[in-house]
């Protein structure tokens, strides 16, 4: 600070170290809408990133959410071991001795 390097501001208590910018060049009019330009592409540039990356983390969100191919495996074989169990039961259903007609029902 004592050498014009850094400027230094004093808060009450508290001191503030930061850069001269008296010592920097200034930009030209040309070189300002330059960098303009490169902002405004380079936004759009992030902008586009943040969306695809919003993209893939929805669809990983989906893919976390879903059954592995191990687990689908194991869930359509219960599947089948009930589908079994309730066929095995209709037919048990069908072939008893003792159904009740529908006329019979009317009478009761």
């Amino acid at each position: 600070a004592q050498q014009g390097r850094i400027r230094e501001k004093a808060y009450g208590k508290q001191k503030i170290y930061f850069a001269n910018q008296e010592q920097l060049p200034a930009a030209s009019e040309a070189e300002l809408r330059g960098l303009d330009g490169e902002i405004t592409t380079r936004a759009a540039a992030v902008q586009a990133l943040q969306q695809s990356c919003r993209q893939l983390e929805a669809e990983l969100r989906d893919l976390n959410n879903s059954m592995t191919t191990t687990e689908m495996a194991r869930e359509l074989e219960e599947l089948r071991k009930e589908c079994t169990s309730y066929t095995d039961r209709l037919e048990r259903i069908k072939s008893a001795s003792n159904h009740v007609s529908p006329e019979e029902k009317e009478k009761v």
